[in-house]
């Protein structure tokens, strides 16, 4: 690997907005869902609903978080319900598939959704027994990123040493503890303004704008090193 990743054994990856462009925008059906959730459960309309939905993601880390804080929301329910989505705008990208599968160490997917959806984006991506590992919502007690605890879980059931780990990410305000634990942090900048909110080059190591120009490239580096 190019000298500043060669300590790299542990590359981890965010999901959303990461392991397929945010063109994409899964965001924007998952919003639809959450605003009816929210809706058909707090008995308001829709625009009530997406005040309260953004107002709980900002204070809360996900919307989630603040449902239950709240409310009490039986978490299963929440995410059966806003996951349950056509992933039609997903294709496969065979190109990043062998890129991360060449990088030397174990691949990890670290997100702040659940597997169940987490394995469905995968598989449409061919993504699927790529990753060694994976550690979501469920798998952190429901604590988000980037709330400390669901680094230390991911840590602790993983095994990984954060020195020697990488961790790709879309919203820059996740990588501060990521980079408080030691990790090299990557920061994938799609240019939403909520994505970037808490933006700071003291803890973000590297700032790309997508995915796959950077994967590939890391192995582009290593072949232009000189003999």
């Amino acid at each position: 690997m190019p000298p500043q990743f060669s300590h790299i054994d542990h590359w981890i990856f965010d999901l959303d907005n990461v392991l397929y462009p945010a063109e994409c925008d899964l965001f924007a059906l998952i919003d639809i869902k959450m605003g009816e959730y929210i809706s058909q459960t707090l008995d308001c309309d829709l625009v009530e609903a997406r005040k309260i939905q953004k107002g709980f993601f900002h204070d809360h880390g996900t919307t989630l978080a603040g449902l239950m804080h709240h409310h009490d929301t039986d978490p299963a329910d929440f995410l059966d319900f806003v996951h349950d989505i056509d992933m039609d705008r997903l294709s496969p990208a065979p190109l990043i598939r062998a890129a991360i599968a060449a990088l030397p160490g174990e691949k990890l997917v670290f997100t702040n959704a659940d597997r169940p959806y987490a394995e469905r984006v995968l598989e449409r991506r061919g993504f699927s027994e790529l990753f060694h590992q994976m550690h979501d919502i469920r798998d952190t007690d429901l604590v988000p990123k980037p709330q400390k605890p669901a680094y230390d879980s991911m840590i602790a059931a993983t095994g990984i040493d954060p020195t020697r780990a990488l961790f790709v990410e879309d919203m820059a305000r996740n990588l501060r503890p990521a980079k408080d634990l030691g990790m090299t942090t990557v920061w994938i900048n799609t240019g939403a303004e909520w994505a970037g909110r808490e933006h700071d080059p003291a803890y973000i190591d590297h700032e790309i704008t997508d995915l796959e120009s950077w994967v590939t490239g890391l192995h582009n580096m290593k072949e232009e090193q000189p003999t």
